[in-house]
């Protein structure tokens, strides 16, 4: 597929032995940074933030790579997969080491995550070398849900994931060497309240950027909140992936 910065490739990469399916965006410019996308809990790589964000990178001239996780979209996997924070954590982690074996990019790269896929960026980049981090809506933790029992509504949470024991996970100790990260949240969220991204903002460190979006809602569904979102996401990554003074 041809897009007007750039190529658009459909590639397969495997992850603990899954067969992944992702899309590669790569910019004409010779050695660009490249971004790595984490998909929401239900979602897929064609997530409408997921292809917001891949148009983005490529107006800058920036890669992106996006791709399902285990149990989704084309990916291989079931659905016990697909409650698997560890097993999504891998996936990232895959998919980055594929992908930059792939391609000669320069050393700049950066994590895009909403909602678990948020919460996956958090936990790889505690392992992986990134200069960038943008979450949308991103948990902290999941355990506060085990106080609902199967007849519960937890929105946008299935009863079957919620019994599954790898659903759960707690990043509230592990966060104090994240920097260079942008955090977003709807004060309006149902599905995870905006006091998860208050509680990064404090545990992360800086550079850091805190963004609240009144009356915002878990899919960021307002067009005014995603023309705002993308505005301070490109103004992030301009200045932690393209200036020489990166760490500001």
């Amino acid at each position: 597929m041809n897009h007007p910065n750039g190529t658009v490739q459909d590639l397969v990469f495997s992850s603990d032995g899954y067969r992944l399916t992702g899309t590669l965006h790569l910019p004409t410019v010779n050695h660009p940074p490249i971004l790595f996308g984490s998909h929401g809990l239900l979602g897929t790589r064609n997530s409408p933030k997921q292809q917001g964000m891949a148009d983005l990178c490529m107006n800058h001239n920036w890669a992106f790579f996006r791709f399902d996780h285990r149990g989704c979209g084309d990916s291989e996997g079931d659905e016990s997969d697909v409650a698997d924070f560890s097993g999504r954590c891998i996936d990232l982690k895959h998919a980055i080491k594929f992908i930059l074996n792939q391609h000669d990019f320069n050393d700049r790269v950066g994590l895009f995550g909403s909602s678990l896929g948020g919460s996956v960026c958090l936990k790889v980049a505690v392992d992986v070398s990134v200069q960038a981090i943008i979450t949308c809506a991103a948990p902290l933790c999941t355990a506060p849900l085990r106080q609902h029992d199967d007849r519960a509504h937890v929105p946008g949470v299935p009863p079957a994931i919620r019994r599954n024991p790898a659903f759960y996970f707690d990043l509230t100790k592990h966060l104090s060497n994240i920097r260079h990260i942008m955090i977003l949240h709807g004060d309006a969220d149902t599905v995870v309240p905006v006091s998860h991204a208050r509680d990064i903002y404090e545990r992360v460190g800086t550079p850091k950027k805190l963004i609240i979006q009144k009356q915002g809602d878990h899919p960021m569904s307002q067009p005014f909140h995603q023309q705002c979102f993308y505005a301070e996401a490109g103004k992030w990554l301009q200045r932690c992936l393209m200036s020489d003074g990166f760490c500001f």
